[in-house]
């Protein structure tokens, strides 16, 4: 065996055996978990999004619930996640807005300022 390949396999278990370490620290780290995290999708500049946004400055929502917000205008990967959750609601990808609210609790998405502000009303009330 040569010194190259001989090397490209010693690091090669090197590698499987960090991952069976980490996995073996770590068992759920595969594991398939329930989304129930709330997510806001927007963009900046769009103006739907800033009466969201004020709407939960106003209101202090943020202090109410936990919620994530993630930008997509500018962030491809954010993007790609707005994507999925709108899949998951059956909603055409290539009409997706934002506003758009993900509700992983429930599965369901909200889009447009109007559903999103009747959405974290409820929610705070």
């Amino acid at each position: 065996m040569k010194r190259k390949d001989l090397f490209i396999l010693i690091t090669f278990l090197a590698a499987v055996m960090i991952v069976i370490f980490a996995v073996s620290r770590n068992p759920d780290w595969f594991a398939v978990k329930k989304d129930d995290s709330i997510i806001l999708y927007a963009g900046t500049g769009c103006p739907h999004c800033a009466n969201v946004e004020k709407y939960i400055k106003e209101n202090q929502v943020d202090s109410k619930i936990t919620f994530t917000q993630k930008e997509v205008y500018n962030n491809q990967f954010n993007a790609k996640d707005l994507q999925s959750k709108a899949k998951i609601c059956g909603l055409p990808t290539d009409s997706i807005g934002v506003p758009f609210l993900w509700d992983g609790e429930n599965a369901k998405c909200f889009m447009g300022d109007v559903d999103v502000i009747n959405f974290f009303q409820e929610k705070t009330k």
